[in-house]
């Protein structure tokens, strides 16, 4: 029997450019983007892959606030949201289904 352990998969870990970004939103939106609370996790993980405190500066919001609400078990505004994507340079667009 092996004794191996695993650390704890972070993807903020891997989000090292804007492509990188664009490319795990784009996949989570397709994958999950009729659940807000994955989304918001989502979000989440780029704002920890930037620096939440900048994030928190930029937005506003504090850190405490910024990591309750993209954390997956918080229920953030739209008005959150908009303010986090536009601090992380990124722009919501919507496309038509199908």
């Amino acid at each position: 029997m092996s004794d191996n352990t695993f650390s704890r998969f972070d993807a903020a870990d891997y989000l090292q450019s804007e492509a990188d970004v664009a490319a795990y939103l784009t996949a989570i939106m397709e994958d999950g983007g009729d659940d807000p609370a994955f989304v918001a996790r989502a979000l989440g993980d780029v704002a920890r892959a930037r620096n939440m405190s900048q994030l928190s500066r930029e937005t506003g919001i504090s850190r405490e606030g910024l990591n309750k609400a993209l954390s997956g078990s918080g229920n953030p505004t739209l008005s959150t949201i908009l303010k986090v994507t536009k601090a992380l340079n990124l722009k919501l667009s919507f496309k038509p289904a199908g």
